[in-house]
């Protein structure tokens, strides 16, 4: 339990696959413009996340190492992750249009979102059972998810203040990532102390 609960700690604040690794900065920096969007791109992500590190898992250790094909990895796990990003495309096309159009181009992306695709590759680098790989993936969805909402969190405020017009749109962005990912390398100390 305590191992599971590092985990969590550890990859949603100290290794945030956004401010550690740099992983999904494109829909990060794309969708985090209203907060509305922002929850919706981030429960895609946690869905996705999660199922993908754990089919993938299951299918690393089920089939690919027994037969000896672990160089296919890669191709696997990004076939798993479209065939989920799909799923919830549909899903959200289905129920929820107008979440549909606020994430427009976005929501195809997570396909690519290399973010997801890591989280996979750690998990296997890492040498995760199963339980710690499902909460692995999991926690960094919810990591994402945390700095995706902060994020839009900020930049709506920063809307209603006056920004020179020099820094406006990417440059102000830029540097409140620049500072978030600043602000949580504090975190660090949890671990080793």
């Amino acid at each position: 339990m305590k191992d599971l609960l590092l985990i969590v700690v550890s990859t949603v604040l100290i290794n945030n696959f956004v401010l550690s690794y740099f992983l999904g900065i494109c829909p990060f920096l794309g969708v985090s413009g209203k907060l509305s969007s922002a929850i919706g791109m981030g429960l895609s992500v946690i869905f996705v996340m999660t199922l993908s590190s754990s089919i993938s898992w299951l299918i690393y250790h089920l089939i690919l190492i027994p037969l000896e094909i672990t160089f296919l990895s890669y191709v696997v796990f990004i076939l798993v992750i479209a065939s989920l990003v799909q799923i919830v495309e549909m899903f959200i096309r289905k129920y929820s249009p107008p979440l549909y159009q606020a994430l427009g181009i976005y929501l195809p992306l997570i396909t690519t979102n290399c973010a997801i695709l890591g989280c996979a590759l750690f998990m296997i680098a890492r040498n995760y059972a199963f339980l710690p790989a499902v909460v692995f993936g999991f926690s960094a969805g919810v990591g994402f998810t945390l700095i995706l909402l902060v994020m839009a969190g900020i930049r709506e405020e920063l809307q209603f203040n006056d920004v020179p017009g020099v820094l406006k749109g990417a440059p102000i962005t830029l540097i409140t990532a620049g500072l978030l990912a600043l602000c949580f390398m504090g975190f660090s100390g949890l671990i080793s102390s």
